[in-house]
């Protein structure tokens, strides 16, 4: 049984919560454990992810970054999604639900769990990358 972090971006609480219950719901069904820690935003996911690399088997990344009138939604967007990389990278085993739109309604088809589906999909792409790692050792 492995024990997964959930590492949130809580902007929007409305459309985490649907994230969470998506990826909560994954990691159960599959039979392992896991735990949830709020960040202040997606820049800080992947800092948190490094903090926490021994203390977890692997990683759901989650949070919602919905475009605005400016440049700042390419960043964080971006070096979000970098910092996510770099430590799969190093060898974590993370699955990136991290949500970025042009809207809230498509972020909304996107965290439902009974549409898209991102928090539980991200949750078995750590599965996957947690199987790969033990794998190939």
């Amino acid at each position: 049984m492995a024990n997964i972090l959930i590492v949130e971006a809580r902007f929007y609480d409305h459309l985490n919560d649907l994230l969470l219950a998506g990826a909560r719901a994954a990691i159960e069904a599959a039979g392992h454990t896991h735990e949830t820690v709020t960040v202040p935003g997606a820049l800080e996911v992947p800092g948190a992810i490094a903090l926490a690399a021994e203390a977890y088997d692997a990683f759901v990344a989650l949070g919602v970054v919905i475009r605005g009138e400016t440049y700042h939604f390419e960043i964080v967007a971006g070096e979000s999604a970098r910092g996510i990389m770099a430590l799969t990278m190093d060898g974590l085993a993370i699955g990136n639900g991290i949500l970025t739109t042009e809207n809230e309604a498509q972020a909304l088809t996107r965290a439902r769990p009974d549409e898209k589906d991102k928090g539980g999909e991200a949750a078995k792409a750590a599965l996957a990358m947690l199987a790969l790692r033990a794998r190939f050792g």
